[in-house]
Order: C-alpha cells, then sequence, then structure tokens
C-alpha cells in the first residue's frame, strides 16, 4: 500500500494537537508498555504454559498488520488457535473500498479450531497482552485505532485510509464503543472521530472505559 502523503500527515497532525502532546503520548506509551510487561509477566508465563500444554504449539501468533502511514508491521499474540488454522489468509476484492456492513468478527466467530485455552485468552483480552511489546518498540501505541490485515487495508478507500493517519493501539475509541461488534462503517467513523480530536485527555478516557469493558468480558473476541 502507498504510504499516505505528507501533506495530509501534517495536516491531521494539527488537528491532532501540539506536538508536545505526540511527545507526551509517546513517552507514557514507553513507561506504561515497561511496567505492563513487568506486571503482567507472570500472566504472560502461566498463559504461555498454559497454551503450550494444550497441544505443544507455538505460544504466539505473530501476523502482519498495516501501521501508521500503511507501514506494515508484525503484530505479536498469544496464539488462540490450533497451528494449523493460524496462517490462514484472507482475501477480499472490493473496488469501492471496506463495505460499511463488513464484520471481521462474523469471518471468526464459532470457528472450531479454537482451543479451550484460546476461547478464555479471547473472552479475558489475555491474548493481546504480547503487544506491549509492540508498543515498547514504537510500531503500536497504547491508544488508537486497531491494526488491520493488509488484504482489508488494500481495499480502503481514500477516506478510509484516515485512519492509518495515527499510530494503531492496543485499544481505542472503537473498541470501547462495541470492540468488534461494530461494523466497518461505524468503526471508521469512530476512528476517523479520533484522529480528528486526538487529545492526552481523551486517551485517558478511551483507557479507563477499556479496564472496564476488559474486566466485564464485553463483545470479547
Amino acid at each position: 500500500m502507498e504510504n499516505i502523503r505528507n501533506k495530509d500527515i501534517c495536516l491531521v497532525g494539527k488537528k491532532r494537537g501540539t506536538w508536545a502532546a505526540t511527545f507526551v503520548k509517546r513517552f507514557t506509551d514507553i513507561i506504561l508498555s515497561i511496567v505492563g510487561i513487568i506486571l503482567a509477566a507472570p500472566v504472560m508465563l502461566l498463559t504461555a504454559l498454559c497454551i503450550k500444554l494444550e497441544d505443544r504449539g507455538p505460544v504466539l501468533f505473530v501476523q502482519t498488520r498495516t501501521g501508521k502511514e500503511g507501514k506494515e508491521f508484525s503484530i505479536y499474540k498469544f496464539r488462540s488457535m490450533r497451528v494449523r488454522d493460524t496462517c490462514g489468509e484472507h482475501e477480499y476484492d472490493w473496488k469501492n473500498g471496506v463495505p460499511d456492513t463488513f464484520v471481521f468478527k462474523n469471518v471468526m466467530e464459532e470457528n472450531p479450531n479454537v482451543t479451550k485455552v484460546g476461547a478464555f485468552i479471547r473472552r479475558t483480552s489475555l491474548d493481546e497482552l504480547p503487544q506491549f511489546f509492540n508498543v515498547l518498540v514504537g510500531n503500536m501505541s497504547f491508544i488508537g485505532p486497531r491494526p488491520e490485515i493488509p488484504a482489508i487495508t488494500s481495499c480502503y478507500s481514500e477516506r478510509q485510509r484516515k485512519r492509518l493517519l495515527v499510530k494503531p493501539g492496543i485499544t481505542g475509541w472503537a473498541q470501547v464503543n462495541g470492540r468488534s461488534s461494530v461494523t466497518n462503517g461505524e468503526k471508521m467513523a469512530l476512528d476517523s472521530y479520533y484522529v480528528e480530536n486526538f487529545s492526552l485527555r481523551m486517551d485517558l478516557l478511551i483507557l479507563i472505559r477499556t479496564v472496564v469493558v476488559v474486566l466485564k468480558s464485553r463483545d470479547a473476541v
């Protein structure tokens, strides 16, 4: 995918706030990811052990996703499906952008290849914990639009590419307003709102609401 045009990045950057806010956001990401890795280490080790004991397969699921400005990166998650099914790729042939009615969860739900441990870590969002490392190295943020696979972002319309103007996040405005149950059209509207109205205060609100949503295990994938 072609990178987002530089003039568009500058325009959205002005809307998102000052460079100071951007610096504080990155500094906060580094501190929180380090703290998160340390605090979550026992849980991650236990999760890894449970995954390994269930079917002896790899602990991590590594997948290519589209990040800021259309740049691809490897995202890390705890594996929740049997090995033979984790490498499957989806293909789409949308000519005029991703349909507003599309819901990726519908492609994945009731998948018989989800393991018992996988179902639990999806419901509790424990499968996302390895993404603390993505945040630490800088290809993700704690808060931002969830990164999609290139097969989907390659079909984005010009309007839909707006969500690629910021770093993808572990959680975001769309996730605290429906998580994976929202349609693509709803998600695009929510992510565009975040891009246009970014502030540290908004990030704090999303972080707090994420904790509430995760504790309720609502609409988990």
